[in-house]
Parts: C-alpha cells; structure tokens; sequence
C-alpha cells in the first residue's frame, strides 16, 4: 500500500506512535525494509537521500513503487534532504510519495521561501512535504553530512515557518546527529525545546540522525510528538558488519550467497526500531486506505 507522508502520519499522530524512516540504498535494503514491515505489520518510510538516488538511477523508483504497490502494509517513498527545488520535481517525476525541502542553512526568511515554493509545486502533485528548521549535527561517518555545532529549533519560530509554509511535517533540531557516535561522545535530546515546539505546532514532528541515540530518549520523545523517526546508520552499520564478516572467510561471490544473511541483519535491526517506536502492529490502523497518484500530464507540468 502506497500512501502520502501526510496520510501515514496522521494516525501515527493521532495514536502516539512513531514510524522509522530507513533509507534505502540499494534493492537488498528495499528488500530488508519491506520484508520487515510486512513481517511486523508495521507502517514504515522507504527513504532516499538524493546521493542514494543518484547511485540507484530514476529508474529504480519503478521496481520501488511496483514493491510497495502489492504491499499489505502502509508504506511511503520518501524523497530525504533534498537541497533544491530541481530534486523536489526530480522526485515527483520518480514516482515519490512524500519530498523533504531542506532549507535549514539558509537564513531564515530564504528557508521560507524555498520550502513555500517547494510545498506549492509537490501539493499540486499530491506529495506530502516535509521542511527543516534548525540543523542536525554530524559524526563524520554519514554521508547525511550536518554542522559542528548545532542551531537548535526555537519553538516561536517553528510556528510561524509552519503557518507560513504550509508544510506537512517539521523536522525539528533537539540535540541529534547524523551517523554513529564516537564512545566519546553521549547524545542527550533536548525534551524542554521539543515539548515546547509540540505545544506550539499541531503537524507531525519529524526526528532526524535517531541511530545510536539512547533508547528511552527515544521512546520519550514519541510521546511528546515525533511521529517520524530517520534511521539509517544503524541498519547499515549491521548490514556490512555481516557482509565483512561473510567476505573475510569465502571465496563465494554470487550475491544471492553472500546477502541474504546481510539482510537479516538489517531486518534485525529494522524490527528493534519498530518496537522501540510502538509501530508494530499499527499496519491495521490503515486499511482500506490507498494512494492514487494524479494523471502523468499533471506532473509533467514540472
């Protein structure tokens, strides 16, 4: 089942739940993805970066939307980090389901008015669309990228971006980072500033760089409105460990011999997310529901 970001999250707002966002780099992870949320009957977001879509090539959108399509369990493709308006109509074209704007750099007014443009092409499309206020920090190891120190969200400012914008879902800045943390450093969310912004804005909040954080951080912060969670170096941290490991003691070189316990591994990890976010299950809450994307004419208007 092939759903908008907007549609997903409604009821992930409605019933306190959160819906990790995995992104995908390949077709094993797809695969891993998908095969979860179904295992689980789970919702869960099929993300990719514009450097993983550059990689996949346009075409693998097709197979993408093809997989998702004969799925039981609501599933969004998600366009993640896209930095300007050519990859928000790159990804409509594609066949995503849901884009992210991100303008987080910019000065304020400019963040605005990038992210306001990017909401009126991707609506008139049916695409939900997901803003950036405040920035996300980095450990080196993501090719997410992020800054030194981080621009927290201020909570003022995230209603009136959300009021003027006219997004669908926030990603908001607590304290998180993009990749896994060195030993050296331990994370530690801002619950006040995300308490204070859920009081303020009434869509759903988006958490982005959520591998390596503490659990019950995680888990608080759910129930104090994120509905999204971004997970990505977690699941591939597990992924290559197991293909290092299989490639360091074979000489086999067929995929179909050296992935399928790769994929378990991700699965493994995929699985404690969805627990962890309380999206087991949630599938039910979706049924009957379908997403019908507009004629291809009026996509090709972009």
């Amino acid at each position: 089942m092939l759903i908008t970001m907007k549609e997903l999250l409604k009821a992930a707002k409605e019933h306190k739940f959160a819906v990790g966002a995995f992104n995908v780099a390949d077709s094993t992870f797809l695969r891993a993805v998908i095969e979860e949320a179904e295992h689980s009957n789970s919702p869960a977001i099929i993300a990719i970066h514009p450097t993983e879509l550059e990689f996949l090539t346009d075409e693998f959108l097709a197979y993408a939307r093809q997989r998702a399509l004969a799925s039981h369990v609501p599933l969004v493709i998600h366009l993640d980090h896209g930095g300007s308006i050519a990859d928000i109509i790159r990804a409509i074209k594609c066949g995503f389901t849901s884009v992210m704007i991100d303008g987080s750099l910019l000065p304020y007014e400019e963040n605005v008015a990038l992210t306001k443009q990017a909401v009126e092409i991707a609506h008139a499309a049916s695409v939900s669309v997901e803003g950036e206020l405040g920035t996300i920090g980095q450990t080196g190891n993501s090719i997410e990228g992020g800054v030194s120190v981080v621009t927290y969200t201020d909570p003022a400012q995230a209603q009136d971006f959300v009021a003027r914008t006219g997004i669908d879902t926030l990603a908001v800045a607590i304290g998180t980072a993009h990749g896994i943390y060195p030993k050296h450093i331990k994370p530690e969310l801002q619950m006040d500033i995300l308490k204070e912004i859920s009081q303020l804005v009434d869509i759903p909040l988006v958490l982005h760089g959520g591998s390596a954080n503490p659990d019950q951080e995680v888990s608080d912060s759910v129930q104090l409105g994120i509905c999204k969670i971004n997970i990505s170096s977690d699941m591939k941290h597990a992924y290559f460990k197991k293909a290092r490991e299989i490639l360091s003691t074979t000489e086999l070189w067929d995929p179909n011999a050296i992935y399928p316990e790769c994929i378990a591994e991700a699965r493994n990890v995929i699985r404690y997310k969805m627990e962890l976010f309380h999206s087991v299950g949630k599938a039910d809450l979706y049924k009957g529901l379908r997403y019908e994307q507009r004629q291809a004419e009026s996509v090709s208007l972009y």
